[in-house]
């Protein structure tokens, strides 16, 4: 049970890509270069992430499972990728995010330059 056929997807991934180009496109020009496969990376996690989320969503999360004459529940496996990948994706988002500048750190910086002029007028 798929969300998408492969040209959806592909569809889905690039629209993905160009949405966090547009957030990341302010960087300097060697960290857009460093950025790019962690773009592409996140990407492709967004959207399989999406399907999987779709397949827990139609399937649960719980399943039977036979083996032999033994009968029980478990985690449906879509769960443990759901899982596994959501915390990879999570670690990509945040390496990207720590490439950005920090708004802060500028403002520290003039706010110390206000103040050495302010010092020399006197």
């Amino acid at each position: 049970m798929r969300l998408y056929n492969r040209e959806e997807k592909e569809a889905q991934i690039k629209k993905e890509i160009k949405k966090l180009k547009r957030l990341f496109e302010n960087l300097p020009k060697d960290k857009q270069r460093a950025a790019e496969g962690l773009i592409q990376e996140a990407a492709f996690m967004r959207v399989t992430l999406e399907e999987i989320r779709h397949i827990i969503d139609q399937e649960g999360i719980i399943e039977h499972f036979e083996q032999g004459a033994q009968k029980f529940l478990r985690e449906h496996p879509a769960t443990k990728v759901y899982n596994a990948m959501i915390n990879r994706y999570a670690t990509v988002c945040k390496q990207l995010f720590d490439m950005m500048p920090d708004p802060e750190a500028g403002k520290q910086v003039e706010d110390e330059l206000m103040a050495f002029v302010k010092k020399a007028r006197k």
